[in-house]
């Protein structure tokens, strides 16, 4: 099991961008769609999906929360992994593109021989990059954290933050600015990334002007095995009361994350509707989850 899986807020269309998505990856399908009904969002689409091996999630539950750059996919394309790697990020790239918006065209940089930078036509941002072969192995699929704004300067703090609370974790690369790199200031970073369990995050600051912050457009779900995991990770990273609902928190960078039961999982996928109905109603006035509770709506108790 994927301890920490991304999340994605769509308006509606969670199905239809999640059949986008497993089209443009190998070893991609669609798990499991459940429709939660009676929300505050009216009847809601929960897809679950998998891309080149990687869980991620989806809703459709209205247009409170937009898609920015804060949260964007890193996506790499390794030549030592795949001879066609060059030819397959142009092919995802032009796919991408389709009604998108490029945020920084595909061509040679310092850093790669080849990269791009693009919100697709749902506004989700996918950073393709041609990976250095020398380099150590990583997923291909990597969420990416710009802090920017009030957050801008603190990716490190961040990176370091994440590692204490998540006890399975490791730091990957951590790369800073030198001098006379403006926007940027000296010292912040240009690049990090770190895993927590199985999952590579990656942050970055983003120096300049910027009219984006981290919102819950993207989360990070936290299956937890027991309620004691719960209450854990719920004290660790909840900074903003206001944020708390349904098994949601902001931490103090503003990072959306929801600390939810594994078992919720099998609730939602292998539940009658009446059940499925029973657990929606029970978990709504719930800021943090109590699995008691859910596993009595679900029994019906």
């Amino acid at each position: 099991m994927q301890k920490i899986v991304p999340h994605l807020w769509f308006d509606k269309q969670s199905e239809e961008a999640a059949k986008l998505y497993t089209s443009l990856f190998e070893n991609s399908k669609i798990n499991n769609i459940t429709t939660l009904h009676d929300t505050p969002s009216g009847d809601t689409d929960i897809v679950s999906f998998s891309l080149s091996g990687q869980e991620f999630m989806a809703i459709s539950a209205g247009p409170y929360f937009i898609f920015n750059p804060s949260v964007s996919m890193m996506v790499n394309f390794d030549p030592s992994q795949d001879a066609n790697a060059k030819t397959k990020i142009d092919q995802m790239w032009a796919k991408l593109s389709e009604g998108g918006k490029v945020l920084m065209e595909l061509a040679k940089y310092p850093f790669s021989e080849r990269y791009g930078w693009i919100q697709d036509k749902y506004g989700l941002s996918w950073q393709l990059i041609l990976t250095n072969p020398d380099g150590e192995k990583r997923p291909m699929i990597i969420p990416s954290l710009l802090f920017v704004k009030n957050s801008y300067g603190k990716a490190e703090e961040a990176v370091n933050f994440y590692l204490s609370v998540f006890k399975e974790s490791q730091l990957g690369t951590m790369a800073k600015y030198g001098p006379n790199q403006e926007p940027n200031k000296e010292g912040t970073v240009m690049f990090s990334d770190f895993k927590l369990f199985d999952t590579w995050l990656c942050a970055m600051d983003g120096g300049g002007e910027h009219d984006f912050a981290f919102n819950e457009a993207v989360s990070f779900i936290v299956k937890c095995k027991d309620q004691e995991e719960i209450d854990y990770y719920w004290e660790a990273l909840s900074a903003v009361p206001q944020s708390e609902q349904c098994g949601w928190l902001k931490d103090k960078f503003g990072v959306s994350w929801q600390i939810a039961p594994s078992a919720m999982d099998e609730m939602m996928a292998k539940g009658t509707p009446e059940q499925i109905d029973r657990v929606t109603k029970a978990f709504l006035p719930m800021k943090k989850f109590i699995i008691a509770d859910l596993q009595k709506a679900y029994e019906g108790k």
